[in-house]
């Protein structure tokens, strides 16, 4: 008991220390350092430090004092308690005081410890590396009302760039140095008014051996290239030399050819008899008993014997066997074949096989762009070599409740949804025989049945089945592919409330996309995603499908007239394309400006006189208009009767329209920001005389687009991404009773919050 009172006393000192010096100890000729007050980068007039080189600046200066906020160098916490303990706190040799003392206390971050001086030096460095030799950095102390304290102002003067002007290459006596001059060529960075960077050259010899290593020249590395910059010649330029360093061993730069290949197969369980599989890609030497097709392993490998040596296939081996995904370990070793009469590499693979089934469960949170989030589990086992040629088989058991966020958000709309799928995928395209053999290996078919049962309370029940059969590519590095040849969904309505029908029975629209009907679907998608250097970023999605047309030709040739059914059930008939593009464009340092522009349209025919209820879009939530819930405007001008609103049921069209733009930067450590405008709306391709204003014209198109703004925080550890987004209403499709363009009821109507994962685009 004592002691206890002891540690309150002693903790109400500490509280009375706040009023206490964080200086009174520290040493003469010292000072407390209080942080970076700020790092001034002043280029030549009419002249702009790049992003990349200003990042670098702001590294080599970085330096937190006592109590920084997440490793920041200028932002910390206002109580700086261990300070007061250090200089205030009594610290004898041993008891309790000591023990409070060595507990709590802090030691000083002094600018000594900083090093300035060696801070501006290494800018210094840093500005002759990017090609700014006239450069010039200095820091002065700034100190407040006590003498002891000072902050650190870095100010750097990068003065003009220096940038290449002449470069000369190797002389075109070999092979080797052919190639190498052809590769600078080349070159995106070795061209005459580039800026002089040590990084960027670096950069261009990688490239260069790179493209050489697939040549044949295996050996050979990025610091056998050399260069020699003389900035003397002229003014603010650079004359730049290739060569190759002295005194390299011959056999590195020689050319070399594939030899023998070799691929050890071993089990997860260790042991088994060898045995022997001579094929026409490599010696397969497989540990038996194994349940492994003798075909399968020869496909991934890519190494062809006799020609040059390429990394790239190496690398392609590499990536063929771990997609298969029934191996823990890959490993790929290449040495020098001594007795052959010219230069060779052979090869040995070695694998070991993993434990066919694993199995998962997950618990997770889940957001979906209808602003649905909620808690979830995921029951699931996979068998990753069910046949024995990396067939993966899978059955997966989901459950979910989920809550809607936003303004509008009511319990009503609470929901579960359990399910159920599972899935067979095969390494390899299982195609007719007119698809040649070598673009069938190492694709992925896939077939999946899910079943899902959504429960909506006081609305209704649905039941949802799907088969899908598909392919699944990559045609480059930037390009994927996704074939569904054929889908079929049945949608069955299983119970309704007399609620849901009272809303159903006034739009007989609606009540046909609702209904209980088959979805026979033919779809491709295409994604190609890449990066223009480090600033750059593109993404293009399209995806087409087309549901009911080989059906309802079948039919048709049959000479049925009228609507057609399959097992006595209608099956829907319409075609549907969206695109979507993204782009991203890096501002400075790590601040991004990203927009999105996405167009789509669903069209019902034939068998049907409305596209499926699932089928449509819609606009708003997390990840669409942020100012205006899910399913809340359009479509059109379009506004639901007051009675109905609060389903949005009837809020959904045929076309879909969506421009986002957001600008995204830090703020401290995984704490990022983000400013947003968001546009769009839906629409209808068919005329509707119950949801007036929602046909698509082109002389009311702009006043239908709805338009909101807002900010946004997001905590970003890599992994995951919590996002929380406050969207502000500044232009609404429809008639609030107010004039003119901003026409939102009130502000405080107008907004609405959203908690979500992952970014929205």
């Amino acid at each position: 008991m004592k002691r206890i009172i002891r540690f309150l006393l002693c903790a109400t000192g500490i509280l009375l220390l706040a009023g206490c010096s964080t200086t009174k100890r520290i040493p003469e000729g010292e000072m407390l350092y209080t942080g970076i007050k700020k790092v001034k980068i002043i280029p030549p007039q009419g002249e702009k430090t790049p992003a990349a080189v200003a990042s670098e600046i702001n590294d080599a200066v970085a330096y937190p004092p006592n109590y920084a906020i997440l490793g920041s160098s200028s932002l910390k916490f206002p109580l700086p308690y261990g300070l007061w303990v250090w200089n205030n706190w009594p610290n004898p040799e041993k008891g309790f005081k000591h023990w409070i003392f060595e507990k709590l206390s802090t030691q000083p971050v002094l600018v000594s410890d900083v090093r300035p001086q060696q801070r501006v030096k290494s800018v210094d460095d840093l500005l002759d590396d990017n090609g700014y030799f006239r450069g010039k950095a200095s820091y002065e102390l700034v100190q407040g009302k006590n003498p002891k304290k000072a902050a650190i102002l870095y100010k750097i003067e990068t003065g003009p760039a220096y940038r290449l002007d002449s470069i000369e290459l190797l002389p075109d006596t070999c092979h080797l140095y052919h190639s190498i001059d052809s590769l600078a060529r080349l070159d995106p960075y070795l061209r005459r008014g580039e800026r002089y960077s040590v990084d960027s050259l670096s950069a261009a010899r990688t490239r260069i051996t790179n493209a050489l290593r697939n040549q044949g020249y295996y050996f050979f590395r990025p610091d056998y290239i050399e260069y020699l910059a003389d900035s003397v010649q002229s003014p603010l330029n650079i004359s730049l030399r290739m060569m190759l360093t002295s005194n390299i061993p011959p056999q590195m730069l020689w050319r070399y050819k594939t030899g023998d290949v070799t691929v050890y197969a071993f089990r997860n369980r260790g042991g088994g008899t060898p045995d022997t599989i001579p094929t026409s890609r490599a010696t397969l030497i497989q540990m038996q008993p194994s349940r492994l097709r003798k075909d399968l392993i020869p496909e991934c490998v890519t190494f062809r014997k006799g020609r040059y040596f390429s990394v790239r296939r190496m690398n392609s081996t590499q990536t063929r066997f771990a997609r298969l995904g029934i191996f823990n370990s890959i490993d790929i070793n290449v040495f020098p074949d001594t007795t052959a009469t010219e230069p060779t590499l052979d090869v040995e693979v070695s694998c070991t096989f993993d434990t066919p089934l694993e199995a998962t469960i997950e618990l997770n949170a889940s957001s979906k762009s209808n602003s649905y989030i909620g808690p979830g589990i995921l029951l699931g086992i996979t068998n990753h070599n069910l046949f024995g040629g990396g067939e993966q088989f899978g059955v997966t058991l989901t459950g979910n409740y989920e809550w809607q966020t936003g303004r509008h958000a009511s319990s009503v709309f609470n929901s579960y949804e359990v399910g159920l799928s599972t899935s067979l995928a095969f390494p390899r395209m299982i195609a007719p025989g007119f698809i040649k053999r070598r673009n069938r290996n190492l694709n992925w078919t896939r077939l999946q049945l899910d079943a899902d049962l959504l429960n909506r309370p006081h609305y209704f029940k649905m039941a949802q089945f799907n088969f899908s059969f598909n392919y699944d590519w990559q045609s480059s590095r930037h390009s994927s592919h996704t074939l569904t040849p054929f889908k079929l969904t049945y949608t069955k309505l299983m119970k309704t409330t007399a609620e849901f029908d009272s809303i159903i029975s006034v739009n007989p629209a609606i009540a046909q996309s609702f209904k209980s009907q088959f979805i026979p679907q033919l779809s491709y998608s295409y994604t190609y995603d890449t990066s223009f250097g480090p600033d750059n970023t593109f993404n293009w999605q399209l995806s087409v499908q087309e549901a009911g047309n080989i059906f309802w030709g079948i039919y048709q040739l049959a000479g049925q007239k009228g609507e057609k059914k399959m097992f006595g059930t209608p099956f829907s008939q319409f075609i549907k394309g969206t695109t979507q593009f993204i782009y991203g464009r890096r501002l400075s340092g790590n601040q991004w400006l990203v927009t999105r522009a996405m167009v789509g349209a669903a069209y019902a025919y034939g068998n049907s006189s409305e596209v499926p209820y699932a089928e449509q879009f819609y606009v708003g939530g997390a990840n669409s208009i942020r100012a205006f819930t899910v399913r809340s405007i359009g479509p059109g001008s379009y506004k639901a009767p007051d009675w109905i609103r609060d389903s949005y049921f009837d809020q959904t069209g045929t076309f879909k329209f969506e421009f986002n733009i957001e600008y995204r930067f830090p703020i401290i450590g995984p704490l990022n920001g983000a400013l947003f405008i968001d546009a769009g709306n839906v629409w209808l391709l068919k005329k509707d005389p119950l949801r007036p204003g929602g046909e698509l014209r082109a002389k009311t198109f702009l006043r239908d687009i709805a338009l909101g703004t807002g900010a946004g925080l997001r905590f970003d550890i890599g992994m995951l991404v919590l996002r929380g987004d406050l969207g502000i209403g500044i232009h609404a499709p429809y008639n609030t009773g107010h004039g003119g363009y901003y026409n939102m009821e009130s502000f405080w109507k107008s907004l609405n919050f959203h908690l979500a994962i992952g970014y929205p685009f």
